[in-house]
């Protein structure tokens, strides 16, 4: 049975894309538009009753959870994106876990009104607030990145994609990197990657 991954690129299914991308997992896309209310439709509800974009069927298992999907899917496929061993897997966890408590929700004020929002609907001041709250967070990330190009081992793993992902809402604001050099590299670098071309295209 083929991976199923329920979603649409432009949404946090991207994750699951690009990792699926990234290692050569076949997978069907079922789109389900957040835009459209689709995530609401019964048929998707049955699949994730929380009415949240993304969900995986493999085989039977359902998941829902974007940092949940990559991670197993990463572990189950193996290779040079999955952890090595039980230390890299609580350093991957950790990572991925990070992105979503300190870094998300600011980055996506960035996204929002420095590019989602119709201009007359972006609230500057609430980008700017995020900006300065995610300097924190971010210098936390360029410390760790000083002696390394990755953010485990020493190769590109689902933390980074992980953590990537959830950066690359904060791109529309290059001030926010200003202090970061490390950070803005290392995710250029990631952003660069075939894999993220092609999950943007579904």
């Amino acid at each position: 049975m083929t991976l199923k991954i329920y979603g649409v690129p432009r949404s946090r299914a991207f994750r699951p894309l690009w990792l699926a991308h990234e290692a050569g997992i076949p997978f069907e896309l079922v789109p389900v538009d957040q835009r459209k209310g689709e995530q609401h439709d019964p048929a998707f509800l049955a699949v994730n009753p929380n009415g949240h974009i993304p969900a995986i069927d493999d085989d039977g298992l359902v998941l829902w959870e974007s940092m949940a999907i990559t991670l197993y899917l990463a572990k189950k496929r193996g290779g040079p994106l999955a952890p090595k061993d039980l230390a890299e897997d609580g350093l991957m966890t950790m990572w991925s876990f990070w992105a979503v408590t300190e870094v998300e929700s600011h980055a996506l004020q960035i996204l929002y009104n420095r590019a989602l929002r119709p201009e007359a609907e972006r609230n500057e001041a609430a980008a700017i607030a995020a900006i300065d709250t995610l300097r924190k967070p971010t210098a936390i990330l360029e410390k760790h990145l000083a002696d390394r190009d990755f953010l485990v081992g020493d190769r590109f793993t689902v933390a980074d994609l992980n953590v990537a992902a959830v950066y690359s809402y904060a791109v529309p604001a290059p001030e926010a990197f200003a202090a970061a050099p490390r950070v803005r590299a290392w995710l250029d670098a990631a952003l660069a990657r075939p894999a993220v071309a092609a999950a943007r295209n579904g």
